[in-house]
């Protein structure tokens, strides 16, 4: 990461004066944010479209998620929910924060070909060849509305954190995230509860010791059993990906399964 942070304050210091006053930010807080940002790698935690034109994100976290989603449809995706994007180039204007992502809208798994860094107007410098698993590229503008004050890299990652997760969090985190505040809760505590699919199930209670398939009443049904005598066992039944039913018993030394004991 030194190679780029050396990249930053070689970009800066060929800035005019003039670029430099457009705003509240001093040098040492344009060299923080730069360093701070450039080429760090994030997980994308939405559908993140091709554009030729920045996505606009507010600096409070909200975006119009239907323009997302227009814009998607028009152009794909240059990223997908758990994708890894990098931070290619920056470029800090008087009231946003400019960000592109795997090379911009021309980029994606050779976005590094070609790759600069620049910042309004300073003499453009290679990046490195460092890749990562997203399709393509596409550019974030974090618009503060204002005048940029003193901000540091940490506090932009933080706003950007409804759609690219810098700190390194799992595909599994991310993903239970995105959950109902009941479903995390179940999962964290373990617990199987109906509407579930299979993959959520697999987060709450792991792998299955055993799995069977009926056909009843028309539905074709799936049942998993957790657990093994003498103990709890935890019989989960999907009907297609969706859990519909959870028993609980509780098995002894011999074959006996009995429902769970009433505590008084």
């Amino acid at each position: 990461m030194r190679t780029f942070a050396t990249i930053a304050v070689l970009s800066l210091s060929s800035l005019p004066p003039c670029s430099l006053a457009a705003d509240k930010l001093g040098f040492e807080d344009r060299v923080e944010l730069t360093r701070g940002l450039m080429a760090e790698y994030g997980t994308v935690k939405v559908l993140l479209p091709r554009s030729k034109k920045a996505l606009e994100f507010n600096s409070d976290g909200t975006y119009d998620k239907k323009e997302w989603a227009e814009i998607a449809r028009e152009s794909g995706p240059a990223a997908r929910s758990g994708d890894m994007i990098q931070v290619t180039k920056i470029t800090i204007e008087s009231d946003r924060i400019l960000l592109e992502i795997n090379g911009g809208f021309k980029g994606g798994r050779k976005w590094y070909q070609g790759v600069q860094v620049g910042m309004n107007g300073g003499m453009p410098v290679p990046v490195s060849n460092n890749d990562s698993n997203a399709p393509g590229g596409t550019s974030i503008a974090v618009l503060f509305h204002k005048p940029l004050e003193p901000i540091k890299a940490a506090e932009v990652k933080k706003m950007l954190a409804p759609v690219v997760d810098f700190e390194k969090h799992s595909v599994t985190q991310i993903y239970v995230d995105t959950l109902s505040p009941e479903m995390q809760k179940a999962i964290k505590e373990n617990r199987v509860t109906e509407g579930m699919n299979h993959e959520q199930v697999v987060m709450a209670m792991g792998r299955p010791e055993h799995k069977s398939r009926e056909t009843k009443d028309g539905m074709e049904l799936e049942d998993w059993v957790y657990g093994t005598a003498p103990g709890k066992i935890t019989f989960v039944t999907f009907n297609g990906d969706k859990v519909i039913k959870v028993k609980e018993a509780y098995a002894g030394l011999g074959t006996q399964v009995q429902n769970p004991p009433v505590v008084r």
